[in-house]
């Protein structure tokens, strides 16, 4: 086989180069403002590289205070959405884990159209069903309420997840499930402690992408959670910031920040075991 052209391999790097800048930048820039003090931020606005000297945490205690102590609540805006955030991820993979393997190893009429109505399902914009969730949820009350949250959170991610979960479990041989049978084992228990153990990567993949979803999301959190500021998730939350006139740009990026942080601190954390999940079918048969 050929050696690539000496031109191609350096084209190559070079968008690499671009594609690494353009990612990392962006991230440095929002990182590094939160520490500078504003009236550095007002002298210097374009100083890429700032005075180490100066980098102060106060934004992050500004940003994090509660507004009875002349804060932004941010602290409590974050245990929201974490609260969200991890039961709709809990719940999902108990309903979806189950749903994935029936679909995937039980016979029925419509088996073979499932997996595209998930996909049908998650296509449609989630503000069609805004309106109608938000008379359903005040009629039952639970409107103005992180239940009411982690109730659409589930709803938005089971298709999708269930399809995810799927594809692996169908590249997994029944035959070890036919074993199982042969031995007594029951279906749940070849779920349990068979397919389970084999499809963690896989699982844990989804429950990375359920987390992100939920702790992104945005427009239910304002359509149901807007009238009551105590819980507000950090998404809200932060929009409301860059509403803000007198809100200095510091606070903002600070805020930006630890809506940011979380999420690459779990996928750094599960990296391995995520980049597994995503490629684990390739060598399967």
């Amino acid at each position: 086989m050929n050696a690539p052209h000496p031109i191609l391999r350096i084209l190559k790097w070079m968008t690499i180069t671009v594609l690494i800048i353009a990612t990392a930048f962006p991230f440095y820039y929002m990182l590094m403002m939160s520490f500078v003090p504003i009236a550095d931020l007002q002298l210097h606005p374009g100083r890429l590289i700032p005075d180490l000297s100066n980098l102060t945490t106060d934004t992050y205690s500004q940003v994090l205070r509660s507004r009875e102590s002349g804060g932004y609540g941010f602290g409590r805006f974050m245990l929201n959405s974490a609260a969200a955030s991890l039961a709709a991820t809990l719940i999902t993979l108990i309903v979806v884990i189950p749903g994935a393997y029936a679909v995937s190893r039980l016979r029925f009429r419509g088996r073979g159209t499932v997996g595209g109505l998930f996909l049908l399902v998650y296509m449609f914009p989630s503000i069609i069903i805004a309106i109608p969730l938000f008379v359903a949820f005040s009629a039952l009350g639970i409107r103005e309420s992180l239940v009411g949250l982690v109730i659409v959170y589930i709803a938005l991610t089971v298709p999708v997840s269930i399809y995810m979960l799927r594809q692996y479990f169908d590249t997994i041989p029944p035959s070890i499930d036919e074993a199982a049978k042969i031995d007594g084992a029951s279906r749940w228990v070849i779920m349990t402690r068979i397919i389970i153990p084999l499809a963690r990567p896989t699982i844990l993949s989804t429950a990375l992408y359920i987390f992100m979803i939920a702790w992104n999301e945005f427009l239910f959190a304002l359509l149901f959670l807007v009238a009551k500021r105590d819980l507000w998730t950090v998404s809200l939350g932060l929009t409301q910031l860059a509403n803000g006139v007198e809100v200095p740009k510091t606070v903002l990026m600070a805020g930006a920040v630890l809506l940011t942080v979380p999420v690459v601190v779990l996928y750094g954390i599960a990296e391995r075991g995520l980049t597994e999940g995503l490629t684990a079918g390739s060598d399967k048969g």
